[in-house]
């Protein structure tokens, strides 16, 4: 029998998945609706590549995962070693989930439709909530200087190639054939 506390837990991280699939979608128009701010764009898509939507999952999952700890680590009495190797696991995974069902179907099937590229980030987004979740309760965590250091260069690397992005399709816009903010 599962313990009450994980079962809150996972309603909560239940929960989240819609959640963070309406905020990460924001995201995708984040960048434009700030007048194009380059601190903005370095958290949020600045064309419509591959890697650029995969920021559509970077805050808001960090920000989940952060934000919990924060207002119910305590009441839930959180292992922080074990929640924040939850957190990188869930955004690894949700990060890279993206590219991989996009060129997956996108190759298999010679096509491109909306509905899939929107269904993508809300696949990734519950792919890495429930494997994050799955490493909280079953793993026995990591140091959290190691956690929180691959989550910052996650997070360090968005940032650098959104200014300067390998010259590859994956960091190449689909619509201007641009590369990053340029």
């Amino acid at each position: 029998m599962k313990s009450r506390k994980f079962q809150n837990l996972e309603r909560w991280n239940l929960l989240s998945i819609p959640i963070l699939f309406v905020i990460g979608s924001f995201f995708h128009f984040f960048y434009e609706l700030s007048g194009n701010a380059a601190v903005i764009g370095m958290i949020a898509a600045v064309n419509e590549s591959v890697w650029e939507h995969q920021k559509m999952a970077l805050l808001p999952v960090i920000g989940w995962w952060t934000i919990f700890y924060l207002v119910k680590g305590g009441s839930y009495q959180i292992d922080k070693r074990k929640w924040f190797a939850g957190a990188a696991c869930a955004l690894c995974t949700s990060i890279l989930t993206i590219p991989l069902i996009f060129y997956f179907y996108s190759s298999a099937f010679g096509a491109h439709w909306l509905i899939v590229d929107v269904l993508i980030l809300l696949l990734a987004v519950a792919a890495g909530q429930l494997l994050g979740m799955h490493v909280f309760k079953h793993s026995n965590g990591m140091p959290l200087a190691m956690s929180i250091l691959i989550i910052l260069l996650i997070i360090a690397a968005f940032a650098v190639f959104t200014f300067d992005p390998p010259q590859i399709p994956w960091f190449r816009d689909s619509l201007t054939g641009r590369y990053g903010i340029r």
